[in-house]
């Protein structure tokens, strides 16, 4: 197989400052037409997040010019490609992680301001290691959760990023304010703004994971303090560290609504629209029964 046909799937993001959200838009929308990528960008007055793929030497391209606007951004590579993505999808929203606070955030020239500290993985297994209060906080939807987390991770109980704040004004959460907290996500973006808004709530002393879920499972594999599989945003649905599930040391998290076999699959609901429900089921059971535990 030649370079040119090896196909890349390129998960970004970068706080900074932009005056016109839409002009960067449509700037991304071009570039990536031109480029022949898929995927999905969302521009907002603090920054840029997206997950495009195509043939390596168009990322690599699109790579190159993004850079020259959003200096210091940086790429991580994943395996896939364009036929991941339905369509190219480029919006400029409010938020570019939607927590519903566009007001609380703030960024400068340097990122985020007053978010968490920064911990690289080894970092991560530092800290555990020297401290047993330490608090592994999910920053995702609980559905991620259901394949793969950190070790004993606490899991907030919801289902889009706008239930956090709810989640955290609720007091349940309360008793974790003067512990070490590592909240954690994909890629790193939500915890950017997470961890600002946890800081802002009274919780004292507040991580991330630099290069999110991704990053320290490019490290350790199976054999950090991740456990499962990763769920992504796109048709794979969900990938695997190391030798995934043939690694002696994966931990399978997953189990199907219908019989209890172990999967990492998730499906959509077949009574849509009405239900719009993700599930995990075995490709059996989902042949029987295409229906989520609900609707079964």
């Amino acid at each position: 197989m030649s370079v040119a046909s090896v196909n890349k799937i390129l998960l970004y993001y970068k706080f900074q400052p932009i005056a016109d959200p839409d002009a960067v838009r449509l700037w991304q929308r071009d570039l990536c037409e031109g480029l022949g990528l898929h995927g999905r960008i969302i521009v907002s007055k603090d920054g840029i997040n997206g997950t495009v793929g195509g043939p390596i030497d168009a990322c690599k391209t699109y790579a190159k010019k993004t850079r020259e606007y959003f200096r210091g951004i940086e790429f991580k590579w994943s395996e896939g490609g364009r036929e991941d993505f339905p369509k190219l999808s480029v919006k400029a929203r409010e938020e570019i992680v939607s927590f519903g606070a566009p007001g609380e955030l703030k960024v400068d020239e340097h990122g985020v301001v007053g978010g968490g500290k920064h911990l690289t993985p080894e970092e991560v297994n530092d800290l555990v290691e020297n401290n047993p209060d330490v608090v592994f906080f999910d920053g995702r939807n609980a559905r991620e959760a259901e394949i793969g987390k950190f070790k004993n991770a606490v899991v907030p109980d919801v289902e889009t990023t706008h239930d956090f704040i709810r989640e955290l004004d609720s007091g349940k959460y309360d008793w974790m304010k003067d512990k070490p907290v590592i909240s954690y996500c994909t890629g790193g973006i939500r915890c950017e703004v997470l961890s600002s808004l946890m800081i802002n709530r009274g919780f004292e002393d507040v991580y991330q994971i630099d290069g999110g879920i991704v990053r320290y499972g490019e490290k350790y594999g199976n054999s950090g303090l991740w456990e499962g599989s990763l769920y992504v945003f796109d048709k794979r649905m969900h990938t695997e560290f190391g030798g995934g599930a043939e690694d002696p040391n994966y931990v399978q998290l997953g189990h199907c609504v219908h019989c209890g076999e172990a999967t990492n699959r998730f499906y959509n609901c077949a009574n849509e629209p009405e239900c719009r429900v993700q599930y995990l089921s075995c490709p059996e059971c989902r042949e029987r029964n295409p229906y989520c535990g609900e609707c079964a």
